[in-house]
């Protein structure tokens, strides 16, 4: 396997580990997320305009704690593909885009969104680890993934 397909197996892989489904175990960022994200990196910087501050973490730690609230609350998040991912690799770093589509349903609403996500891979002794991230999210008209996201609300 080339550097570039575990990249993006990799990246395909992330975005599903943000699915939630009613009745999951609580949200633990580290616990899903600690073969993605280099949580010893002082290089670290992570952005998604979903998290309603704007915050830019510099650890792995500190990003777990954006989301780990707000994934607890939630009652379900359900993702698909819409593009990519496009990977470049070469030695030591690697760059992945791919964009997704959610809905997320927290008790008192329920927001579909399209978002484009930009990662920033480095290899360390334990593999590829994200050490860069850039997540832009645009809400969409309530209902637009209702055909999309089907399959979930099936089940």
């Amino acid at each position: 396997m080339t550097n570039e397909q575990l990249i993006a197996d990799l990246h395909r892989r992330w975005v599903f580990g943000w699915e939630r489904n009613e009745g999951d175990a609580p949200f633990d960022f580290r616990r899903t997320f600690g073969e993605f994200y280099d949580f010893s990196s002082p290089d670290v910087r992570l952005y998604d305009d979903f998290d309603p501050e704007q915050r830019v973490a510099t650890t792995a730690f500190g990003y777990g704690s954006i989301w780990e609230p707000a994934f607890q609350k939630m009652v379900s998040a359900h993702h698909a593909v819409d593009d990519g991912p496009h990977v470049v690799a070469d030695h030591g770093l690697a760059a992945s885009t791919l964009i997704f589509v959610a809905r997320v349903t927290m008790p008192d609403a329920t927001t579909d969104i399209r978002t484009t996500t930009s990662l920033v891979w480095r290899r360390t002794p334990e593999g590829w680890r994200i050490v860069r991230e850039h997540n832009s999210s645009k809400v969409l008209p309530a209902g637009t993934l209702d055909h999309r996201l089907a399959e979930h609300e099936a089940r």
